[in-house]
């Protein structure tokens, strides 16, 4: 099979599938497993991940591409077999998070820069050979005052077209997420800060993809929907959501960008579910719309699986509903009705 940068972000962004997220880092999943009375080690993550990529009908029906963290694109399962196999042998894509993390931006307090390109080049060509066909890097924009600043915008954008043309060089499709928070020590904004915010980034990022000659064909963007501050005094109701966001993705993202894969961000699993159904209700829309979620599609089946190998198959079962609720969402077929169905 062809193995072209389109046929992969097509795949990625293939109708009613999604991408499940589960490139948590150690510190991230550990503070998850703490909360749940699991002790965080290089196997009960690893069972973890492999009761996630073992749920046969939700990874094949539902599930398009799988993030991974470096430490789990290395690991076998239980059995031994490598769990990008595990992967592959549902038809979904394995993919990895390139970046290192958001650091502090030197004299601009409050603001984050997203680091990783050292190397890069390299660590790509590792990852490759160990199967990974796409990558991840997420830049940080915070809201307050002052801020985000021109600065902040337009080192993260020129960092993510720096990434985006090395992975495109490698044969890895990028995901371009530039995050817009919804949350935050002031996280009192408005919905239509988010919106001129996330106007300002995104307009940036595409410029600077454009400069970076980045093929638009061969990458998925995951940005955040536009939702109102988590302290905000002025709540936002779903429509509002979903037209603001579609609104603002006309405005920016080209019609060559294949498709859109949103972050959840914050938000509840319903709210991220109705939300995407709500979107594409809107349509038809330019590009194939669908999720990249971690927590909104996880966290039940985290907590109902506890450590424990005697709650796999009803894990499973909470990360079946979760995966096929958001895969009606991403046809604009899911109802609150459909929600209420046990899992």
């Amino acid at each position: 099979m062809a193995e072209t940068l389109e046929d992969i972000a097509a795949h990625m962004v293939a109708k009613d599938k999604g991408i499940l997220a589960a490139d948590e880092s150690t510190g991230t999943i550990t503070k998850r497993f703490d909360a749940i009375g699991i002790e965080s080690t290089a196997d009960s993550r690893r069972d973890y991940r492999e009761m996630l990529f073992r749920s046969d009908e939700a990874m094949r029906n539902y599930v398009s591409g799988v993030i991974l963290y470096d430490e789990t694109i290395r690991q076998s399962a239980a059995d031994g077999t490598p769990l990008v196999d595990l992967i592959k042998a549902t038809g979904a894509i394995p993919g990895i998070k390139v970046d290192t993390g958001a650091k502090p931006l030197a004299a601009q307090p409050g603001e984050k820069i997203t680091e990783g390109l050292d190397g890069l080049r390299e660590r790509l060509a590792e990852y490759h050979s160990l199967g990974a066909r796409f990558a991840k890097w997420r830049a940080v924009i915070d809201i307050g005052p002052g801020r985000p600043s021109h600065t902040c915008i337009s080192a993260n954008a020129h960092a993510l077209g720096r990434y985006a043309a090395l992975c495109q060089e490698a044969g890895i499709v990028p995901i371009v997420e530039p995050e817009v928070m919804m949350d935050g020590p002031d996280a009192d904004h408005d919905i239509d800060t988010t919106y001129d915010v996330t106007e300002r980034a995104l307009k940036t990022v595409f410029q600077e993809l454009y400069f970076a000659r980045v093929r638009l064909e061969g990458m998925v963007l995951k940005p955040n929907m536009i939702v109102p501050g988590s302290n905000s005094k002025v709540k936002a109701t779903p429509s509002e959501v979903a037209e603001k966001t579609v609104r603002l993705l006309k405005n920016c993202v080209p019609t060559a960008v294949p498709g859109i894969a949103f972050l959840s961000g914050g938000q509840s699993n319903e709210n991220a579910t109705e939300h995407l159904c709500l979107i594409n209700q809107l349509g038809p829309l330019p590009w194939a719309v669908t999720y990249s979620y971690g927590r909104a599609l996880q966290s039940a089946a985290l907590e109902t699986w506890g450590g424990k190998p005697e709650n796999v198959a009803a894990a499973q079962r909470a990360l079946l509903h979760r995966a096929r609720m958001n895969s009606l969402a991403a046809g604009g077929t899911w109802t609150a009705d459909a929600e209420k169905q046990a899992a």
